[in-house]
């Protein structure tokens, strides 16, 4: 054998030993990369607290490094919190009422589409025209959910937060009387057990408004009405006028009642 060939033997060994060492060690280091994920699978399903400050962790860091590069936090679940829907998702009657308000009242339409909406599914619980719902809204609050009066009405429905604060508490609490939808819903209910009382319409929107001890109620119940019955003739698809808004009627405290059963009664402003 030629020293040529030795060497090149030589060689061969020399770069087969490197080779096969180099499988071991990766094998080696790939089998203890396996048996540590394994163990931290296992300890973070034993120790659920680990996993939990762990994904705070991530978390933190990963909204950390969204603040610097954006300035700010998205925040994806934000959009199943707003009232809104798309109007072209209504059913006819609805659609008509949605668009009729928006312009109107210059609120727009998907805020509006969710109050519609709600105000249709709430009417049919309860046995209320959909339309007098709205009209109470557009009256109360112009709908302007953050409205507050001076007696402290609150909300698109102008609720008394603090007598039906009973109401609240399946909806977390009074805070929820800015919710548009609970306060709607809440709202709702008064205005069904307002009508309950008086045993008719007109009667139960001065005890809505709190005149049910007095004899004029300032012409609340005559603006309510007529509101109503333009947004019935949308409704059933006629075109009405847009007319000035409806004034808010301010909020009244009667004086002298002439029982507390009339106390008791005053639901709203």
């Amino acid at each position: 054998m030629t020293a040529t060939e030795k060497f090149t033997r030589g060689l061969r060994t020399f770069v087969g030993d490197i080779a096969q060492g180099f499988f071991e060690i990766t094998h080696n280091g790939f089998a203890l990369l396996g048996l540590a994920v394994m163990f931290a699978t296992i300890t973070l399903a034993a120790r659920p607290e680990l996993r939990d400050a762990g994904e705070a962790q991530l978390m933190a860091w990963l909204q950390d490094r969204q603040t610097a590069i954006n300035g700010f936090v998205s925040n994806v679940d934000a959009v199943d919190r707003a009232t809104a829907a798309d109007p072209k998702s209504l059913p006819k009657q609805q659609a008509a009422v949605t668009y009729w308000l928006s312009k109107k009242y210059s609120i727009a339409p998907e805020p509006l589409s969710a109050l519609v909406a709600e105000a249709y599914d709430a009417g049919n619980r309860v046995k209320l025209d959909p339309t007098l719902i709205l009209a109470v809204v557009a009256v109360e609050s112009g709908f302007n959910p953050f409205a507050q009066s001076h007696v402290g009405a609150q909300g698109l429905m102008q609720v008394m937060t603090k007598v039906h604060s009973d109401k609240y508490q399946n909806f977390g609490g009074q805070f929820a009387a800015f919710d548009p939808l609970t306060n709607m819903r809440v709202g709702v209910k008064v205005l069904q057990e307002c009508i309950a009382r008086a045993g008719s319409l007109e009667g139960g929107l001065k005890y809505y408004v709190g005149a049910a001890n007095m004899e004029e109620d300032g012409g609340y119940s005559a603006k309510v009405l007529a509101e109503h019955g333009r947004l019935q003739q949308v409704a059933a698809g006629r075109s009405v006028p847009l007319a000035a808004p409806v004034a808010v009627v301010p909020a009244k405290a009667p004086t002298q009642p002439k029982n507390t059963d009339a106390v008791a009664s005053l639901f709203n402003s």
